[in-house]
């Protein structure tokens, strides 16, 4: 499951980073290992990139600590020193 996690994470950093060259500079970098964006190869690409976003919601029930959502009901929403403390009250 671990592996699948990471592969799932890479996958995802990839799709972002082919996002980001399209924004920035208009360049697709899957369709140009791929020649072409509607090659059999890139279309393969896409939707791995794709599934591994699926597999990859199953992260954000995971992110409590990161997003500031773990507290008791006495302590602020970072715990009692702030994010990332030893005191922090989240449980993974």
């Amino acid at each position: 499951m671990k592996f699948l996690n990471v592969l799932a994470l890479l996958l995802i950093l990839i799709g972002a980073l082919n996002w980001g060259l399209w924004g920035f500079f208009q360049f697709d970098f899957v369709a140009w290992i791929a020649n072409g964006n509607t090659t059999w190869l890139a279309r393969f690409i896409y939707s791995v990139v794709g599934l591994a976003g699926v597999w990859g919601l199953g992260f954000l029930s995971k992110c409590k600590a990161l997003c500031g959502c773990c507290h008791s009901k006495h302590e602020g929403p970072r715990g009692p020193g702030g994010f990332g403390s030893s005191g922090d009250s989240c449980k993974m």
